[in-house]
C-alpha cells in the first residue's frame, strides 16, 4: 500500500476512533478464522494472553491468584483488552499523518499473534493464520476509515462526507462484530456439554469409606466437609476449558516402560475403579487460604497402569500432559507406594466437571496440584527429573512437592464482631497422606489450648476441629497450628509459596462486644 499524506488530516478523534475499529475488525476476522480452523488457541487474543502467562513470573502469579482467585483470568483478558484497546487508539492517531505507520502497527501486532500462536505447546503451521488474515482485514479497515474521513475539495473550501465517514465505520464495525460471534460459535462446535451429561459411569469395584458421623463441624459459616464442583477452586493456565471428547480420548503411557500401552476411555471405564475421598491444594494457596478442596473421586489406579507398562530401572518421574500442552511432573514413588493415586473419572458421584479435567485427569494425595493433578491429562511420559522439565518447575518451583502440614481458622471471620460470652472457633486442617493428629489454638499470646478434632474417612482428607471460647470484651488475635500424623507441628514462620508452598501460622483478629 503507498504511504500517503494528507493536506488537512482527519481530527484526532476521528483518527484515534479509526485505529480502534480497525483493531476490532483485526480481532473480529481473527476470531472468525480461527473459529473455521476449530482450534481456540489459535486466537491472536487468547495466544497473547496464553504467552503472557508464561512469561509471568512466579511471585506475578502467586498475587493474582491471591487477589482475584479464579477469575484471574478473567482480569487477565480484560486487561489485555484494554491494552489492545489503548494500541489500537495510538495506531489510529499514527495512520493521521501517514496511512503507512498506522498500517506497520497493525502488522506488528499480526507478527506477535502469529509469534504467540506458534509457540503454544500443541501448535501447528496453520495456527497462524487467524493473526494473518485478521492483520490484513485490520489493514484493509484501518485505509477505507482513513481515506473515508480525510477531507474532500469542493471548490473553495474542503469538507468531510460525515455520511461517508459513518457508513464506512458501520461497515467496519458490522465486520468486526459478525465475525466475533461467528468465531465463538464455531469455537462452540465442539463444545462437549451434552457429552458428559449423557455419560454414565460405572459403579467403583471399591467404594469409598462411609463419612463418619461428626465429621462435618456444626458451626455457623463452616467449611462444608466435602467440596461443590461449583465451589471447588481452580488454577491452571488455560484461557479456555479444553473440550474433550471421551469418545476420541486415548491416553499413552511410554517412555523407560517395556511395553507402551494405549487406552480409549471406554477401556478406561472397564478398569477395576476406586472411590476415595481426597483434598486436594495448591501450591500458591496462602496461609489461611482457600484454594484447597475435598471432593469424592472415582477412578482408575494408576499404579497398576504403570506397572503393566513395565517401567524401567532408573525411572523416577511421571512426566504427564493435557490436552492444551500443559506439562506436570510427579514421582513416581508417589504412585507407587500404595497410596490411592488414580487416573480420575468422576467428582462427587458425576463425571468430572469439564472446569476439573473431563474426561480424565491425575489425582494423588499428598502432593500439591502442580505436581499431581493433570486435568485434561492425555499423555504419561515415564521418565527422568534429570532428563525432563515440567511447566512450573522450568520456573523455579520444587521438583517434589509433598503438601505442607497447614492449618487455618474459618470461622470467626477475620475481622469479624461477636458477643462476648461462648464462642465457637472452629477450622480446617490438612496433612494429605500423612493424616492431622492434633490441633491447637491460641487467644492473643496466651497458652495454646487442644481443639477437639472431627473423625475422618481417611488420611488423605482435610479434618476439621472446633473449641469452645469464653471470649471477652475486645480486640482479640486467634491463632492456629496443626501436628501431623508423623509428629510434625506447623511451624510458626510465614514463608511464601514459591518455590514449595507456604508456611506459617493463619491468624484472625476479632472484636468481642
Amino acid at each position: 500500500m503507498t504511504d500517503e499524506r494528507a493536506t488537512e488530516p482527519p481530527r484526532p478523534v476521528t483518527a484515534a476512533l479509526s485505529g480502534a475499529a480497525a483493531g476490532a475488525a483485526a480481532l473480529g476476522v481473527a476470531e472468525l478464522a480461527a473459529g473455521a480452523l476449530g482450534r481456540a488457541s489459535s486466537s491472536p487474543l487468547l495466544a497473547v494472553g496464553a504467552g503472557f502467562i508464561d512469561l509471568t513470573p512466579g511471585w506475578l502469579k502467586d498475587f493474582a491468584i491471591r487477589r482475584f482467585g479464579s477469575d484471574d483470568k478473567t482480569v487477565l483478558l480484560i486487561g489485555l483488552g484494554a491494552g489492545i484497546t489503548l494500541a489500537a487508539l495510538v495506531i489510529g492517531l499514527l495512520s493521521r499523518r501517514r496511512l503507512s505507520w498506522g498500517l506497520a502497527g497493525l502488522g506488528a501486532f499480526g507478527a506477535v499473534g502469529v509469534v504467540a500462536a506458534l509457540t503454544r505447546p500443541i501448535a501447528g503451521p496453520a495456527d497462524a493464520a487467524p493473526s494473518v488474515v485478521g492483520a490484513l482485514a485490520g489493514m484493509a479497515a484501518l485505509t477505507a476509515l482513513v481515506r473515508a474521513a480525510r477531507p474532500k475539495d469542493t471548490g473553495p473550501g474542503t469538507e468531510v462526507d460525515r455520511r461517508r465517514v459513518l457508513l464506512t465505520g458501520a461497515g467496519v464495525i458490522g465486520v468486526a462484530a459478525a465475525g466475533g460471534v461467528s468465531g465463538r460459535a464455531l469455537l462452540r462446535r465442539g463444545d462437549v456439554t451434552s457429552v458428559r451429561a449423557d455419560l454414565r459411569l460405572p459403579r467403583p469395584a471399591s467404594p469409598a469409606r462411609p463419612v463418619p458421623q461428626g465429621a462435618q463441624v456444626r458451626a455457623a459459616g463452616m467449611t462444608p466437609f466435602h467440596t461443590s464442583a461449583r465451589d471447588f477452586y481452580r488454577v491452571d493456565t488455560a484461557l479456555t476449558l479444553p473440550q474433550v471428547d471421551p469418545r476420541d480420548w486415548t491416553l499413552r503411557i511410554h517412555g523407560m516402560v517395556g511395553r507402551p500401552v494405549e487406552l480409549s476411555f471406554d477401556d478406561l471405564l472397564r478398569e477395576a475403579l476406586v472411590e476415595r475421598d481426597i483434598t486436594l491444594s495448591c501450591v500458591s494457596n496462602q496461609v489461611g487460604g482457600d484454594l484447597a478442596g475435598n471432593a469424592r473421586w472415582l477412578g482408575a489406579p494408576l499404579a497398576p497402569l504403570l506397572r503393566r507398562a513395565g517401567i524401567h530401572s532408573g525411572a523416577d518421574q511421571i512426566l504427564s500432559r493435557s490436552a492444551d500442552g500443559m506439562t506436570l511432573s510427579t514421582p513416581i514413588e508417589a504412585i507407587l507406594d500404595g497410596r490411592d493415586a488414580i487416573l480420575a473419572v468422576g467428582m462427587n458421584g458425576e463425571p468430572l466437571p469439564i472446569a476439573h479435567g473431563f474426561p480424565a485427569r491425575m489425582v494423588v494425595p499428598g502432593l500439591y496440584g502442580y505436581v499431581s493433578a493433570t486435568k485434561w491429562v492425555v499423555d504419561l511420559k515415564v521418565t527422568r527429573f534429570a532428563t525432563d522439565r515440567a511447566y512450573w518447575t522450568e520456573r523455579g518451583y520444587a521438583e517434589k512437592a509433598p503438601i505442607k502440614t497447614f492449618s487455618r481458622i474459618d470461622v470467626p471471620k477475620p475481622l469479624a464482631g461477636v458477643k462476648a460470652g461462648r464462642v465457637a472457633v472452629a477450622g480446617t486442617a490438612w496433612a494429605q497422606h500423612r493424616g492431622v493428629d492434633a490441633v491447637e489454638w491460641q487467644v492473643d499470646d496466651g497458652p495454646w489450648r487442644e481443639a477437639r478434632l472431627a473423625p475422618v474417612p481417611g488420611l488423605d482428607t482435610w479434618r476439621q476441629w472446633v473449641a469452645e471460647w469464653d471470649a471477652a470484651p475486645g480486640s482479640h488475635t486467634l491463632r492456629c497450628r496443626a501436628t501431623d500424623g508423623t509428629g510434625h507441628t506447623q511451624p510458626g514462620h510465614r514463608a511464601p509459596p514459591l518455590p514449595d508452598g507456604a508456611t506459617g501460622w493463619h491468624s484472625v483478629v476479632v472484636t468481642v462486644t
